[in-house]
């Protein structure tokens, strides 16, 4: 049976990979591996995110379900002013942004294993990014926007990239409903990037 790349503890043989590119004119290498979402190349959405996000000057940024870590790391990398956090319920995954912060040469960021906003509940971010995990079904994405004003900070950012055949349609509506807010930053490539404030 295929494992999710959101199992808390896969079981399956680790097959590492590395992957090499270029993400807002900086160069990257992660370390990726089996039951882990995207370990043969940089997804599309995650790119986009990560080409897209804005990012605040200061203060603290959360990236949720965070994988091996491209998002969580590119952005500490390309504002070392910032100190990121990020988590993800897949132990082999928090296991692999640890590798590849210290191979990125990252030293603002950190990574906690637990679901979704569990490990950072009593912390306040200025900016909540995610490519949050689809195939978990759409309900596990709700609840990623329904419990991010929890540890947002006032006039925080919540930032996500979906399909736009998946959750193009309904998702904004959520956002909408839960912030009162939304606008997208960005489309390509049958993604897009919607962006919300927490106004209070």
């Amino acid at each position: 049976m295929t494992e999710h790349y959101y199992s808390t503890r896969p079981e399956s043989k680790v097959e590492v990979g590395l992957i090499r590119t270029h993400l807002c004119g900086k160069f990257f290498e992660f370390f990726t591996a089996s039951s882990v979402f995207s370990r043969r190349r940089l997804d599309t959405g995650t790119r986009l995110l990560i080409e897209s996000m804005i990012l605040p000057e200061t203060g603290l940024i959360l990236d949720v379900g965070c994988g091996y870590g491209a998002v969580g790391i590119a952005a500490a990398s390309l504002n070392p002013r910032l100190r990121v956090i990020m988590t993800d319920v897949n132990m082999r995954a928090v296991r692999l942004a640890q590798e590849n912060m210290e191979k990125n040469k990252v030293t603002n960021a950190e990574v906690k294993w637990g679901h979704l906003y569990a490990p950072v509940e009593s912390l306040n971010f200025n900016c909540v990014l995610s490519n949050p995990p689809v195939s978990a079904g759409l309900d596990v994405v709700k609840h990623i926007i329904s419990e991010a004003p929890g540890v947002m900070a006032a006039k925080a950012t919540f930032q996500m990239v979906v399909r736009s055949k998946i959750g193009g349609k309904t998702l904004p509506a959520v956002l909408n409903g839960v912030f009162g807010n939304v606008r997208v930053l960005s489309r390509q490539s049958g993604y897009r990037v919607f962006m919300a404030e927490k106004t209070n």
